[in-house]
């Protein structure tokens, strides 16, 4: 999986993991805009992208994976038969974004008001590398202020969020719009 290309690239992909590391907000691009991440175990960095988004703390967020073992600390897939989970696994190629019920210790500050949480796994390269390269999920919201349009260049989030937020100024994804947003019990389409 070759998404550095050069050192400047390699440099600042150093850079964000170390921020994740120490607690602080990332952006990235994914499948169709830039997201902003953060360790999904840390209070303080999600209360940060919280605030940074000017988003309701009621609201939840998204967990995004390289692959669906890393989400297991999170997810309560006992519900689920394995048919179901093929099933949800045959969108490999279409970002698709499911919402789960949740383990007894995930952490309230992911799921808000809920007592489920939204996960994708992504196959989005530069997703990949980083959740791969961190070790585990990534909180990953939209980039944006809450309202607004998600940002799809890293010129717009810099106007959103200044120069202080760091970034993988890289590539986004083809997809038009934000991943569809689905049931894992029953496949209902929250968002399309």
């Amino acid at each position: 999986m070759k998404i550095v290309q050069n050192k400047q690239q390699k440099t600042l992909l150093v850079t964000v993991l170390n921020e994740l590391n120490n607690q602080k907000v990332i952006a990235y691009p994914t499948e169709a805009v830039f997201g902003l991440g953060c360790n999904p175990d840390s209070e303080s960095a999600v209360h940060t992208l919280y605030n940074l988004k000017q988003r309701s703390y009621n609201k939840g967020l998204i967990l995004v994976a390289a692959k669906y073992e890393q989400l297991l600390p999170y997810i309560d897939d006992t519900k689920l038969s394995d048919t179901r989970l093929q099933q949800m696994f045959s969108y490999k190629y279409k970002p698709v974004t499911w919402v789960m019920p949740i383990k007894r210790t995930t952490p309230k500050w992911l799921i808000g008001s809920f007592s489920t949480i939204a996960v994708r796994v992504s196959y989005h390269p530069v997703v990949q590398i980083l959740c791969e390269q961190f070790g585990k999920p990534l909180v990953s919201t939209s980039a944006n202020i809450n309202g607004l349009k998600p940002c799809r260049t890293a010129q717009e989030v810099r106007l959103h969020f200044g120069y202080n937020l760091n970034m993988l100024d890289l590539t986004i994804g083809h997809n038009l719009y934000p991943s569809e947003i689905r049931d894992a019990l029953t496949n209902k389409l929250f968002r399309k």
